[in-house]
C-alpha cells in the first residue's frame, strides 16, 4: 500500500453539506484536481501546501458507495480507495474505523462480525437514501479519483524526478567543457527551451 504523499480528510464528522453545492465550489474535480496532485506529488517537500484528497464529508459518502456494492471489512474499504486511485492514495485506518464508527451511529451501515471475528459493514435503508440524495456528488467524487488514477499513470511524480535528473546529467556530460557562448551551448539551449515551450502548451 502506497502512503508516499499524505493528504488530508474531512474527517469522520460532517454531511458533506457546505456552502458550495455546486461543483464550482466543491472546488477542483476530474482532470483539474489530478493536475494539482500530480503538481503536489512532483515538488513535495516540507512548507509545501498539501492537496486535499477529500473534503467535509466526502470520505464518508465513498465509503458508503463501496459498502452498498457488497458488505466489507474496513481493511477492503482502504484498499478499494487505493484501487481507485490507481495506488496513489490510501486513507489511513485512523481516518477509515471512527468515520465508519459514526456511520454505526448514525445508522447508515450495520456492523456484524464474521467467523474470523472482524467486523464487516452492510449499508441499512438510511444508507441507501443518503446514497440516493447525494449521488450526484458521489459520481463527482470518482470522477476526481478517478481522474488522479490516470494522471498518476501518465504524469507519476517519481518519473518526472527521474527525467529531470536525466535531463541535468546530459547536459552536465555534454557541456562539461564547452567554453561561455560557443554553439553547443546554445544549441543546447534552444532544446531546453523548445522543451519546455511544449510542455506549457500541453492541454
Amino acid at each position: 500500500m502506497k502512503h508516499g504523499m499524505k493528504f488530508g480528510s474531512g474527517g469522520p464528522g460532517g454531511s458533506g453539506r457546505g456552502s458550495g453545492r455546486g461543483r464550482g465550489r466543491r472546488g477542483m474535480t476530474g482532470e483539474k484536481f489530478a493536475r494539482a496532485f500530480a503538481q503536489a506529488a512532483f515538488e513535495g517537500g516540507k512548507g509545501k501546501k498539501r492537496a486535499r484528497m477529500f473534503r467535509r464529508g466526502e470520505l464518508k459518502l465513498v465509503l458508503l458507495h463501496l459498502i452498498a456494492e457488497e458488505p466489507r471489512h474496513g481493511y477492503d474499504l482502504i484498499r478499494q480507495i487505493e484501487e481507485l486511485t490507481g495506488g496513489h492514495y490510501a486513507p489511513s485506518p485512523g481516518i477509515v474505523y471512527p468515520t465508519l464508527t459514526l456511520m454505526a451511529e448514525m445508522d447508515q451501515i450495520d456492523e456484524a462480525v464474521d467467523d474470523d471475528g472482524k467486523k464487516v459493514y452492510s449499508i441499512t435503508d438510511a444508507g441507501s437514501a443518503q446514497l440516493t440524495e447525494e449521488a450526484t456528488h458521489i459520481a463527482e467524487i470518482l470522477d476526481r479519483l478517478d481522474g488522479v488514477s490516470k494522471m498518476g499513470q501518465a504524469s507519476d511524480g517519481a518519473s518526472v524526478r527521474r527525467a529531470v535528473h536525466n535531463l541535468k546529467s546530459a547536459i552536465g556530460i555534454r557541456l562539461a567543457d564547452e567554453e561561455k557562448g560557443s554553439d553547443k551551448i546554445l544549441e543546447v539551449t534552444a532544446i531546453i527551451d523548445e522543451a519546455a515551450s511544449k510542455i506549457e502548451r500541453l492541454k
